[in-house]
């Protein structure tokens, strides 16, 4: 199991939907939620992509001298990358970070965001685009390690001779990762990425988008790995986490709800399409209305596009739905939280002794065991906190 934060480069706030508790994102910012997750022992952070967002090759690179091992889920964007352009700049990130580089394959589903971007695709043809992207780009690298030069003529992109002087750290390249609902996107995952990514939906229909995805993978003689993406808002009790998910949304009216369904309506994404049919009661906030699963709030969508689920309760509720989804075969969980800064280290304090013992052995030794500083605050300046509770495995 393999635990990631988020690096909110298109905001961060107290409250969605409102100026008030909001926060200004600058690189010193960024820096305290990146060297908050590798001190806590996160395994990396997911930097979002979109022209809400700022670029996240540039966040990522000015992160390499601020973390020590923290990994970066960077994104590629076909229409807006070039495939050989994009293994030159994944090759350096990955030499200059010591191999730390994850690559996000991102085909988009906003039309109006990538007409501004200049792609004009429809979705069929963006995920034949994707497919031909990711396997110039898998083969540049690989073939940077023997120095030799690849060719590909496809029906949306060619090489001629394309040649990577500096492979990557990693062999034969940094792994892909992907996400998407819909059958192409499906096809594309069992066929070229390392990782699939899902939002978080009910239990049971992540379990039929890994089944499929790992049956078209078995049938190509491959094997695929699974992630999936998350807010969290955990609280030391159940009711301290619904009034705090309650709060998160507390200033959102019903014509902002109404305004950003309308313009989800708008993307052509079957993830996206998924997400707001979990909130399909209309502008409801009550608790009733958004939790589709146990613990599973859809109240981040009501406002936000991509991941909008949370999971809400207390630590052991929380755990116990991660376990859930691990037993399905879900091997990453890429969490967020409002404000990130904070949550990192709530996360990592409440659920991380909770998780089973050869994660927790992985996550945030020396953070959260006192090995590497004091462990709590002295008593009366004589005695140093003891308790160290041992945690079911």
């Amino acid at each position: 199991m393999q635990v990631f934060w988020f690096l909110p480069t298109h905001g961060d706030s107290r409250y969605l939907g409102s100026a008030e508790g909001a926060r200004t994102v600058d690189l010193a910012y960024l820096q305290q939620i990146a060297g908050a997750a590798d001190a806590l022992g996160y395994e990396g952070v997911l930097i979002p992509t979109g022209r809400s967002c700022e670029d996240p090759w540039v966040v990522a690179s000015s992160l390499i001298g601020a973390t020590r091992q923290l990994k970066f889920l960077v994104a590629v964007r076909p229409g807006l990358h070039q495939p050989a352009l994009a293994a030159r700049m994944a090759a350096t990130f990955d030499r200059l970070s010591g191999g730390r580089l994850l690559v996000n394959l991102v085909t988009g589903g906003d039309r109006s965001e990538l007409e501004g971007d200049g792609v004009f695709l429809d979705h069929a043809a963006r995920y034949e685009q994707s497919e031909e992207f990711i396997r110039i780009w898998r083969e540049i690298l690989a073939h940077s390690h023997r120095g030799q030069s690849f060719d590909y003529d496809g029906k949306h992109l060619q090489v001629q001779g394309a040649k990577l002087l500096f492979p990557p750290v990693q062999r034969p390249h940094p792994p892909v990762w992907f996400g998407g609902s819909s059958e192409a996107a499906h096809a594309l995952a069992a066929e070229q990425t390392e990782r699939y990514l899902s939002w978080g939906e009910p239990p049971a229909a992540v379990a039929q988008k890994i089944h499929d995805v790992r049956q078209r993978a078995a049938a190509l003689g491959r094997q695929v790995e699974f992630g999936i993406r998350l807010h969290v808002i955990v609280r030391e009790t159940e009711e301290e986490a619904w009034r705090a998910a309650d709060a998160l949304i507390s200033r959102v009216d019903d014509a902002t709800v109404q305004r950003a369904q309308q313009a989800f309506a708008h993307m052509d994404s079957e993830g996206q399409r998924r997400m707001a049919a979990l909130h399909a009661k209309g502008t409801s906030r009550s608790r009733q209305a958004l939790e589709i699963s146990p613990n599973l709030w859809a109240g981040v969508g009501l406002v936000r596009s991509g991941a909008g689920t949370a999971l809400v309760g207390s630590p052991q509720q929380v755990a116990d739905r991660i376990r859930e989804y691990a037993d399905l075969g879900i091997g990453a969980f890429i969490f967020s939280g409002y404000p990130h800064l904070e949550e990192a280290h709530r996360f990592a304090e409440l659920v991380f002794p909770l998780l089973p013992r050869r994660v927790r052995q992985q996550l945030g030794a020396g953070a959260l065991t006192g090995l590497s500083g004091p462990l709590g605050e002295v008593v009366a300046n004589v005695d140093a906190p003891s308790r160290l509770v041992e945690h079911a495995q």
